[in-house]
């Protein structure tokens, strides 16, 4: 892949995100109006990590109005580069209200954690171990604080670029656990980049992979593995797009995910589409995967109002 493997080195090396023109960390603006729901950041306590993880939660109007009822939730992994704050600052809420007030969302609460530079998972020498602390801790401690529906059905996660990898990830590997799953541009390779296993020096990437690459844990936590060799759940609801100039090459991967879920005739939705890799791309989608969970959801709703 001669574009992916030179661009995504020099992007990890100077630790700047995935894209030009990302929203800068800034403290979360207070939401529109009461009409507009309400975002709160806090922080959760990790014993896995042995430090303190934090997140925003974008709840809906109905959160305050309605005290008794319970929400389904959306979990939302941000890019390289960021934090837990970059969906709110990107304009996150205004969107979500703008299609919540046009009909195209139902309820639901939306919890974006930091994910560091981690990729999500377990580093390959046990040291990081960000997917059992998510796992384990973090998604105990969110549904203990809020009021979400307990049925893996009203559990969806998503996310962009790196947390697009962990979305499709964690979807994947723990179907049990997320009802539905969601990506825009994510970060899929089906081989490790030139600069991984030639051992080159390229920072925290290292951390996760190690240089070179652990060719045993690529392996192991590549998207095709867990496609190819997992057992298929009739139950995922999958949707992943990506953009067709995208600039280090995620396109390829996409379109490779896209056949390896064809062939195992897993259902899934996948869309190439004009753009790059960026917050423009993002903006121009993020409706179309929100919208989606939110459909997911209502369905749930709609079951469980048969029942």
């Amino acid at each position: 892949m001669p574009r992916l493997a030179p661009a995504l080195i020099l992007a990890l090396a100077a630790a700047a995100g995935f894209a030009a023109g990302e929203p800068a960390q800034e403290p979360a603006a207070p939401p529109a109006g009461p009409s507009a729901g309400r975002v709160e950041c806090s922080s959760v306590s990790s014993r896995i990590l042995a430090r303190s993880v934090r997140f925003c939660a974008l709840l809906p109007p109905a959160y305050d109005a309605r005290p008794s009822q319970r929400f389904p939730v959306l979990y939302w992994l941000h890019g390289l580069g960021q934090n837990e704050q970059a969906f709110i600052n990107a304009g996150g809420p205004a969107m979500v209200e703008d299609l919540r007030r046009s009909g195209r969302l139902r309820d639901f609460i939306l919890i974006t954690p930091d994910g560091a530079r981690t990729f999500y998972l377990n580093s390959h020498d046990g040291k990081v171990r960000y997917e059992d602390f998510f796992l384990r801790e973090f998604l105990p401690a969110i549904e203990r604080r809020y009021r979400i529906e307990a049925a893996h059905t009203a559990r969806g996660i998503s996310g962009v670029s790196m947390g697009g990898f962990g979305a499709l990830h964690f979807g994947l590997k723990y179907a049990e656990t997320f009802g539905s799953m969601s990506a825009h541009s994510a970060a899929v390779m089906e081989q490790p980049p030139a600069g991984l296993t030639g051992g080159a020096r390229i920072g925290f990437m290292e951390e996760v992979f190690g240089a070179p690459v652990d060719r045993a844990f690529w392996e192991r936590q590549s998207l095709f593995t867990l496609v190819k060799r997992g057992p298929a759940s009739e139950n995922w609801r999958i949707y992943f797009d990506c953009g067709s100039e995208d600039d280090f090459g995620f396109e390829d991967g996409n379109q490779a995910l896209d056949r390896a879920l064809t062939a195992r005739g897993i259902r899934h939705e996948f869309h190439l589409y004009p753009g790059n890799h960026g917050w423009n791309y993002f903006a121009a989608h993020l409706p179309a995967s929100l919208e989606f969970h939110s459909k997911v959801f209502a369905g749930v709703a709609a079951a469980g109002a048969n029942k």
